[in-house]
């Protein structure tokens, strides 16, 4: 039972890391795109967010997307939008 319970879960964990990676440059445009339409952050806020989306960027290319996507999620916290959990 032990063996079935670990092959259901590392088939459905191989299911979830493409979605995951694949959401990385998702919320990169988010950002950027609210980014570059302007917001009421203040520059402290506006420096925490940029170094967010850099450090997403950075997790997801090098592989570590579970990483990426939560750096990525603050970011987009900080800017009031919503993401998909």
């Amino acid at each position: 039972m032990k063996t079935v319970y670990s092959s259901l879960f590392l088939g459905l964990s191989l299911f979830a890391c493409p979605a995951i990676a694949s959401h990385c440059p998702t919320d990169v445009a988010k950002i950027d795109a609210a980014l570059e339409a302007g917001t009421s952050l203040t520059d402290e806020q506006l420096a925490e967010v940029r170094a967010l989306r850099d450090e997403g960027q950075s997790q997801h290319e090098a592989g570590n997307h579970a990483e990426s996507v939560d750096a990525l999620h603050k970011a987009l916290d900080m800017l009031g939008m919503p993401h998909d959990s």
